[in-house]
Formats: structure tokens, sequence, C-alpha cells
């Protein structure tokens, strides 16, 4: 049978005669499907684990007291090894015609009379476990077609199982990543100023992750941290660091600005960082693209932080659909206009309207606003002229380690008018 037509096959099979529930996986519905097709009672797949037999999925309705996922056997006690290592046929019609298999405890403590198993292999050539079907009724019907048809369906099945076990190992290889990353000093914490453009003053740092293992990109580390479960974990050790380097800001009269997810915020681990420290010195940055799960929660979550001196701020203000919406529901103190919106401003009727309209609206609602990414005066005398007070950007100082960042800040008097 060609591999083509065995694959058709075996899809028109699970089409027509696999149960169609959801939660089923495709191996446990392939096995429910050839155990039907060839009339017998139980359908297995198995792992090999030491010396054991783990049986990884199992279809044998109304057997469940006999077999079921997670049961596990000696090696010693049943047919695989055999079978491995061609002591026994793969396709037993009549279990008793076998002396081998009729002389193992197994076939009549089960009882076994008709036994089909394959091997499933990996791509380097060790076994992985069995594909198997058996019966306590000997079946003499069973012929080579069964046989070719059960391996079929075995190669289905180690398809899959190759498949599920490749991702399961580049989700532990990502995994390792992160927790690499994490627990060995793989990022470190830059901080760039916030100035007052009138003024001349720096009244702030926000703090940026930059990591040491390529690739460098903060976005890259984070996305893969959400890939892998662990968005909590790189967050919270990113804040805690940054929030080790307010000390050494202390004698100044800024506020360190720290970036979190909504759902980090809202996370009780998020809160125990804060504890001890001055909350009116800092101010809590909030993406304003990422949906909360439930912002009524966020808005619990942060409530008390907010009244013991914490002030919240939405990042990337003028991207996304949904920004006033959450703007009107957070309340926050300070909304980031979003670097795509302060590019060349100078030179754009559109980007300047919606940027005065930011603000005029925080205005109304006493609310600062700063304008990310400012790299050029052109940009920042607009941005000035537009009632913008507050920026950040290359312009005004690049992101550094703070000893670097604070010498450059306030060792200088840039001219900002």
């Amino acid at each position: 049978m060609a591999a083509s037509v065995t694959k058709t096959v075996i899809n028109d099979l699970l089409a027509n005669e696999g149960p169609a529930e959801d939660d089923l996986s495709v191996v446990a519905r392939a096995l429910n499907v050839i155990r039907s097709h060839l009339g017998m009672d139980v359908a297995y797949v198995s792992e090999f684990v030491g010396n054991e037999s783990v049986f990884r999925e199992v279809d044998a309705p109304g057997l469940e007291a006999l077999i079921k996922v997670g049961d596990r056997r000696s090696l010693d006690d049943i047919y695989c090894r055999h079978i491995l290592e061609g002591r026994l046929p793969e396709l037993i019609p009549d279990t008793g015609q076998i002396p081998l298999a009729a002389s193992m405890p197994i076939t009549s403590a089960v009882p076994i009379g008709s036994h089909v198993s394959i091997p499933i292999k990996l791509p380097d050539g060790r076994p992985y476990g069995m594909f198997c079907c058996l019966s306590a009724r000997p079946d003499r019907s069973l012929g080579q077609r069964d046989l070719e048809i059960m391996r079929a369906f075995a190669d289905f099945a180690a398809d899959e199982i190759i498949t599920e076990i490749e991702t399961k190992k580049a989700f532990a290889a990502k995994r390792s990543q992160v927790v690499s990353v994490i627990t060995g000093e793989g990022f470190s914490i830059h901080y760039q100023p916030i100035w007052n453009i009138r003024s001349g003053q720096v009244v702030g740092f926000e703090s940026l992750s930059r990591f040491n293992l390529e690739p460098t990109s903060p976005d890259h580390w984070f996305q893969l941290a959400s890939e892998v479960g662990m968005s909590l974990e790189l967050e919270l050790a990113a804040i805690k660091k940054a929030l080790s380097g307010l000390g050494a800001l202390e004698d100044r009269s800024v506020y360190l600005a720290i970036n979190a997810s909504p759902d980090t915020a809202g996370n009780k681990h998020f809160r125990s960082l804060l504890d001890g420290f001055d909350l009116t010195r800092i101010v809590l940055e909030i993406t304003e693209h990422t949906d909360p799960s439930d912002i009524e929660h966020l808005i619990e979550a942060i409530e008390p932080l907010r009244k013991s001196g914490m002030r919240l701020a939405i990042d990337d203000v003028g991207v996304g659909h949904s920004g006033l919406q959450r703007m009107l529901k957070l309340r926050p103190d300070l909304l980031k206009l979003d670097m795509s919106l302060t590019r060349n401003i100078h030179a754009d009727p559109a980007r300047q309207a919606l940027a005065s309209a930011l603000a005029r609206f925080s205005s109304v609602t006493e609310t600062t606003i700063i304008a990310e990414g400012v790299e050029s005066r052109d940009e920042l005398e607009a941005l000035n002229s537009l009632g913008i007070e507050f920026a950040q950007g290359y312009l005004l100082g690049r992101p550094k380690l703070l000893k670097d960042a604070m010498d450059d800040a306030f060792g200088r008097e840039p001219s900002l008018r």
C-alpha cells in the first residue's frame, strides 16, 4: 500500500469512524478506529521508560479496570521485548499456537487470545514504545492485510508522537533559555531620562531591560517568556532589578518609571516587590495596546498603591484601537505619546492635530503627557509648540546604566528650548 494511499485511507477512517469528542487526541482516535476496524478489545500506545512499558494512550471501552492511561508493566512480563528482538511475531492470531506466548503468565492472566503489536521508533532508530491491539479471544481471520493496516496506523501514530516530542523539546529549550536569562543575570537595566522641556530639568528616569544574549532585542525575550508561560517571572525579575536603582536617585527630586503588563501589575507578587519603597517616587507604566484580561481586577489591585502615592502611566498612547476607553477607565496620571506619533511630527499636520488633541485631553483631565522617541530638534520644538511639556528620546539622552545616565543627565545643562 503506497504511503499516500495509506494516509488517505487512515484519514478517511478517522473522519468516518472515529469518535467526535473534541478532547480526544489524534492518536487516541486512531486507536479507537483501528481497534474497531480489527474487532479487538483493547488498543494502546505505550512508551518504554527504563524497564517498564507505560501506557500513554488507551482505547479499551468497558475494560478500564484492566488497563488505563498511566498504568505500567515490567518489560520482563509482556510481549514487547520479545517482539522487538524477534522472538515473537508482530501478528499473533492465536496466542495458543505460539509456545512462547502461551507460556507467559500474562497470556492467561489478562487473557490474551490474539495480539498485534508494531514497534514505534524514533528518528534515530531507538524504540519509543509499541502500537498494540489485543483481544481475549483468538481470531484466526487476522492476516497480512490487517498487519499492513496496523503498520500504517502505527506509522501515523509515530508521526504524531514524534511531532509532540519535538514540540516538547523545543518548548523545554525555550523555557530553559528564559530561566537562564532570569537566574544567570542575562539582562541589565538601563535608565533613560525624562525631561521637562520648558524648564530644562530632569524629572524622572524610565527603566528599560537590555539583554546580553543573542538576539538582544527585548521584544524577543519578553515574547519568548510569554510563549513558555514565564512572562510574570521575567517581568518581576526586571522590575526588581530596576527598583534597585531607586536608592541612587534618592538625593534627586526625580521619579523612577517601571514597566509592567496589566496581568503582572495586577499580580500579588508585583505588589509585594514594592514593599518598603517610597511609592511617591514610582510611576507604573502600563502598555496601552495590551488588553488586560480583567481591567476591573487591575484597577482594584493597584488602587492601594495609588492611594499610597504611586502614579500610573499608560504607555504607547496614540496606537491601538481601545486606548481612549482604557484611559477613561484607568484614569492615569501620565500619558506617554508613542514614538510613531512623535516621529517627524514637525512635518506632518495629521500627527500635530492628534498630538494637540491629546494635549488638550491631558489638560482637561489634569494628566501629564510625555512624548517618547524624540530624536530631532525640530520634533522637540514642534511638541513644545503643541503644549507638550515633557519628553524623552535619543536627542535628550539614550538609555544607559544608571551611573552613566545620571552623569549625563545631571552633569550637563542641555539647551532644550
